[in-house]
């Protein structure tokens, strides 16, 4: 046996402080859990009572002046791209202004300038803004493009977005339907959802999102939240809700709070979709969640004290604590993948029945986010049910990236400010596209990798002492842990490692 087996079941087990410490912690942390894992309950629940109900397609009597922002730094890859199906919207072109909002510091500028000057040589209404300094980020750059802006109506595509010809014509007739609604959101779809496991899981997520979530809130008349793309806003909302704000790292859901507080209605579209492409290489992924999940923090912080001062309904109040604060989830994920371990130790001795009986009914909470990715991929892809073989990998990789978007939670309840990083994209479209020999892909690993690789042998070892004491039910929890730090520290390892061997092939 090794000195952490003894360790577990002597000074921990054998000690009545500590067992019952362990005990309550764990029943707390999955309370928490619990709570917010049920919560899919309710979204299937609406789901299933609204999911009939379509948005009507409404025609555009008549065209008014649209601006679309694109804001930008370093997308040497995907800029092109996104100007090129931007400028090819159909759309009048005196009726269309589009705006490039520069920040970036490499040969993405020459690149954009370039073209811009070939687009406004075809008449087209493009302009290619750049500001003195990055102040802000992207919501300085939105601020920044917006005190120039002649149109009536703001479309914001992100650089590795491409918008559908039709984009406009099925989203603007609703800002006509009611002058309150602010914002239209259409679903994001993926470009690249086959092009590996960590493309799957990340497609898998993001539809429980966008056909539950977004869905679900907007019919039942609940806040939805701007997803920072594929949407189009009314100008005169944005400066009525106080113009974009650059204290949180995500300055969407800020700005779609302080709007929908102020009277203002949001249509989300699910049938209509922008497409997109997702992160190929997990470090940028990691990146990308950190900045999410600690500027949902953010808001939360900042809105939260506003909602309930507010006098929208309770339950609208209710639904809005759980949307703002579903990240905090994160934390009790990691805490109950420390004290599953000790408590196989604890399990065994005996004496705790009634508690592990009480604990059995946490279960449903797994059945509830089942069910909420069930129906999400039904919705979508005539494979659904192929697809749902992804669900333990999501699980797992949900406990794998617990650390990384833990620490990113603390920062955001401790005010700890941090740049605004964004997610680099490489146009990896295919299985045939490759991002190694691309340019912005991190080369250095962070610390919170080599937590993971320590949690990873860890949770082995809750595996084996699960086995050893045949505690069977015990065993897929610990494997899902244990499955979800190796994956996410093996990625980070190794495409790390693997594109500084290209660099330094290049660098020869």
């Amino acid at each position: 046996m090794t000195p952490a087996f003894f360790f577990f079941r002597q000074e921990i087990v054998e000690n009545p402080f500590l067992s019952d410490l362990v005990l309550y912690l764990y029943f707390f942390a999955l309370l928490i859990l619990f709570t917010f894992g049920a919560h899919g309950f309710v979204m299937v629940y609406h789901y299933l009572k609204r999911r009939e109900e379509r948005e009507p397609q409404l025609s555009l009597g008549h065209e008014p002046q649209v601006t679309i922002q694109l804001p930008v730094y370093n997308e040497y890859y995907v800029v092109g791209r996104l100007i090129r199906t931007v400028c090819a919207m159909d759309y009048p072109n005196e009726k269309l202004e589009v705006q490039v909002l520069d920040d970036s510091t490499d040969e993405t500028v020459d690149l954009i300038s370039s073209l811009v000057q070939e687009y406004q040589q075809r008449g087209y209404d493009i302009k290619h803004l750049r500001r003195p300094t990055r102040a802000g980020f992207k919501a300085g750059a939105l601020k920044y493009g917006l005190e120039t802006a002649r149109g009536e109506f703001i479309a914001i595509f992100d650089a590795d977005f491409v918008p559908r010809p039709d984009f406009l014509r099925r989203t603007l007739p609703y800002f006509f339907q009611d002058e309150k609604i602010a914002l239209v959101q259409t679903r994001w779809e993926h470009l690249n959802s086959e092009y590996s496991l960590l493309t799957r899981t990340q497609a898998m997520a993001l539809d429980g999102h966008f056909v539950i979530e977004q869905d679900v809130r907007n019919k039942a008349g609940y806040f939805i939240n701007f997803n920072g793309t594929g949407g189009i806003w009314r100008k005169e909302a944005i400066l009525d809700a106080g113009n974009w704000q650059s204290d949180t790292l995500t300055e969407d859901l800020d700005l779609s709070y302080r709007a929908q507080l102020k009277g203002w209605k949001f249509k989300y579209l699910n049938d209509v979709t922008s497409p997109a492409e997702l992160p190929a290489e997990v470090n940028a992924l990691k990146s990308q969640q950190f900045r999410w999940t600690k500027g949902a923090i953010e808001t939360a912080r900042k809105m939260l004290p506003e909602v309930w001062k507010s006098d929208i309904p309770l339950r609208v109040k209710i639904h809005s604590t759980f949307h703002l604060t579903n990240n905090i989830v994160f934390p009790f994920i990691l805490l109950a993948g420390l004290l599953n371990v000790p408590l196989i130790f604890i399990k065994h001795r005996g004496g705790h029945e009634s508690y592990f009986a009480l604990m059995s009914i946490f279960v449903l909470a797994f059945i509830g986010s089942f069910l909420f990715y069930l129906f999400s991929q039904k919705a979508v892809y005539p494979d659904w049910r192929r697809r749902l073989l992804l669900f333990p990998l999501f699980m797992a990789g949900s406990m794998g990236f617990a650390v990384n978007n833990s620490r990113a939670v603390f920062e955001g309840l401790f005010k700890k400010k941090s740049e605004f990083i964004r997610t680099p994209k490489y146009r990896i479209e295919d299985k045939k596209d490759s991002w190694l020999e691309k340019k912005y892909v991190p080369l250095k690993l962070d610390w919170v990798v080599f937590v993971e690789i320590l949690l990873a042998v860890y949770c082995f070892f809750g595996v084996i002492s699960s086995l050893y004491y045949l505690e069977i039910a015990a065993v897929p929890f610990q494997l899902l842990y244990f499955l979800g730090f190796s994956f996410v520290s093996y990625l980070s390892i190794r495409h790390a490692i693997e594109a500084r061997k290209i660099r330094q092939r290049q660098q020869v």
